[in-house]
């Protein structure tokens, strides 16, 4: 395969490559990062030792990723309030540089968080981008047997605190169509109608804009917290829908300075999480 061929083959699979980093790290532009140093090392590799090109970039970018994970947990445990992952926002452009798998939701990604690296990217690899236990072995280091109880262990974590996703796009739009007007029109009964009794709300303003320093738990807190915020910022922005990490959410604008994202999580026909970005760092990059 010759310099052309190589590199025509690495853009066609780009977006997945940093669709798989992203999953494993939360973050654009340290996936962006690991897929370039993917590519520096393919092309310094000894092409007549790699039979698979495409598999050997997952790996190699897995790889990377899974070191880049290890320090930033370090990080994020310095980081001031709740973390959130930087939103990925694609209004459905089929140009966008990252392949979203449907699982990776704000909300998903958080939980993410609580696993060990291994088991975020044996699970990530092999659960979420169908990649087999040999391969996640080459990437973790371990035995395809090892790999398989980091992704049980993953999986057994997950299932008891992952998010609950059973409304179709056209209903989960709906809702985030009422969360716009009762936010907007600060009513107290119409967002406890919203609400599930056990929403969690999560702001993330890494330390640099006002954000709650802790969780929000239960719909009257929610909704009292959201209409406290409706009234001291709500004049002078405005808000529109938009597809936040794979599902409707919202973008909240001043003007055209894009100053929030949120992602909302709904179940039951009611809203279980509301995720909010709004740390200038994490909303540079989103188009």
């Amino acid at each position: 395969m010759d310099d052309e061929e190589l590199a025509a083959e690495f853009v066609a699979i780009r977006p997945r490559l940093v669709g798989v980093a992203y999953g494993l790290l939360g973050t654009v532009d340290e996936a962006d990062d690991v897929v370039q140093d993917a590519w520096l090392r393919l092309v310094r590799a000894d092409r007549a030792q790699i039979d698979d090109v495409t598999g050997w970039l997952v790996v190699t970018v897995s790889r990377l990723a899974l070191d880049v994970l290890r320090s930033a947990r370090v990080r994020r445990e310095e980081y001031v309030g709740p973390w959130l992952p930087e939103p990925v926002v694609t209004d459905g452009d089929p140009a966008d540089r990252v392949t979203m798998a449907e699982s990776m939701s704000m909300a998903m990604l958080v939980v993410l968080e609580s696993l060990s690296p291994a088991e975020r990217t044996a699970f990530v690899l092999h659960d979420v981008f169908g990649l087999s236990f040999a391969e996640v072995g080459q990437a973790v280091g371990r035995t395809p047997a090892a790999c398989r109880q980091l992704a049980a262990r993953a999986r057994k974590h997950i299932s008891a605190r992952a998010p609950r996703f059973d409304v179709d796009a056209a209903e989960h739009r709906k809702v985030v169509d009422a969360f716009v007007e009762a936010t907007g029109g600060r009513s107290m009964d119409a967002l406890l109608a919203l609400l599930d009794p056990d929403v969690v709300l999560i702001s993330d303003g890494g330390g640099t804009v006002r954000a709650a320093r802790r969780p929000i738990l239960g719909a009257e807190k929610v909704a009292r917290f959201l209409i406290g915020v409706s009234e001291r910022f709500g004049t002078g922005t405005r808000q529109r829908q938009s597809t936040v990490n794979g599902r409707p959410g919202l973008l909240r604008f001043r003007g055209d300075e894009l100053i929030g994202v949120t992602g909302l999580t709904v179940a039951g026909g009611r809203i279980t999480e509301i995720d909010i970005v709004l740390n200038p760092e994490k909303l540079r990059r989103v188009r």
